[in-house]
């Protein structure tokens, strides 16, 4: 049976149900009342192979921060809980993935100690969602998830194709990251524990 996690998370700011399963189809329902987020998170759910849903209320409203930054907090948790139910676990996964004109790198090691590496910068303009947000999503997924994660972007043109290289390269990433070693017997490090 594939792993799976159920996240539920209400403040005075959101209230968030996601469901993640490791070894999915790539089926996404997400609904967040943020469309550029929920597109980004479909080619996630869709490039790294996991059945993902969410549905999210928010302080819209105020802007888009709390919700961006809760939805990631879930992701983390649901990718923490998932993973309890595998040991033998690739741990370490690598994308390079281009988006016409832009490219962006992400390197994941599901080590339990989390720490985010964010290098990307945008140019000037873009659409209604704040470019700023992607590496508050991202840090919320790393400190809540336990995840030692790299993203680089070393160039790109567009905001739009750059952050959503980084959400494909990621979820390719980590599909590597959670995959089962069919070698590996136990836990994946020398210590016998992450």
């Amino acid at each position: 049976m594939s792993p799976r996690s159920r996240i539920a998370r209400i403040t005075k700011e959101t209230d968030i149900v996601l469901e993640l399963e490791l070894d999915g189809s790539g089926q996404a329902e997400i609904k967040t009342g943020i469309p550029f987020l929920d597109h980004m998170l479909t080619l996630f759910a869709v490039h790294g192979f996991f059945d993902l849903t969410i549905q999210a209320a928010g302080d819209l409203e105020i802007d888009d921060h709390h919700t961006v930054e809760d939805v990631g907090i879930c992701l983390g948790q649901a990718l923490r809980q998932a993973l309890q139910e595998r040991t033998n676990f690739r741990r370490y996964g690598f994308a390079r993935v281009p988006m016409d004109e832009a490219v962006a790198q992400v390197t994941v090691d599901l080590s339990n100690r989390p720490y985010l590496v964010f290098q990307a910068a945008y140019p000037p303009g873009g659409g209604r969602f704040d470019p700023q947000l992607v590496k508050e999503f991202w840090r919320a997924v790393a400190q809540h998830g336990g995840l030692t994660l790299h993203i680089e972007v070393p160039y790109g043109e567009n905001t739009h194709h750059l952050m959503e290289a980084i959400f494909k390269a990621a979820g390719r990433a980590l599909d590597e990251a959670t995959t089962v070693d069919p070698r590996r017997q136990g836990v994946p490090s020398s210590k016998g524990l992450l």
